[in-house]
């Protein structure tokens, strides 16, 4: 999915909105700086992935549809690189997370293997008590918009991504997307 492509489901959830905790709504104003090498290594492997998503153009319809990803731990920890694929959808694309080493935050960025190109800024976040919480913004008309990618759940074997967006300040979410990876062995 292009970048205009995922604004435009994140845009469109928007009227699904979900309170958001207060401790979520901090998260969006200050970042902690909590970020150390290794802390993507549990996605490193081999992945299955069930995806739901709102239907690009809807608010409230949600598809359905499997994936796959290869994730390597690279530069010892400092980064992460991931190679999605989405064979049901004829897509492919890659998630390349970096510690700013000297912020100790960490640095989301997708690349589409439609357009070979990286999304900058990346979402910038860190890990606490479990979860990583990563964010971004933009405005769009005058609004601003918080995006939000969580990673969460995570286990040995399995762990969830979520996609959600904010045009309140944080204070409601609208999620997306939903990912649940599952650990090939």
């Amino acid at each position: 999915m292009s970048d205009i492509g995922r604004r435009a489901v994140l845009k469109g959830a928007v009227g699904i909105a979900v309170a958001a905790t207060a401790a979520s709504a901090k998260a969006v104003e200050k970042l902690e700086p909590l970020g150390k090498a290794g802390d993507f290594d549990f996605l490193t492997g081999e992945w299955r992935i069930e995806n739901r998503m709102i239907k690009p153009g809807t608010q409230a319809e949600w598809i359905e549809f499997p994936g796959e990803a290869t994730v390597h731990r690279i530069l010892g920890g400092v980064g992460s690189v991931e190679e999605l694929r989405i064979p049901a959808r004829n897509f492919s694309g890659m998630g390349l997370r970096l510690l700013d080493v000297e912020r100790r935050i960490w640095v989301d960025h997708w690349v589409n293997a439609n357009s070979g190109v990286v999304t900058v800024p990346g979402q910038e976040g860190v890990f606490r008590d479990g979860a990583g919480t990563f964010t971004s913004e933009e405005t769009i008309d005058g609004v601003r918009n918080i995006y939000r990618g969580v990673w969460d759940g995570i286990t040995p074997t399995s762990c969830r991504w979520t996609q959600s967006a904010s045009s309140d300040g944080g204070k409601t979410w609208a999620y997306s997307w939903y990912m649940r990876w599952t650990r090939v062995r």
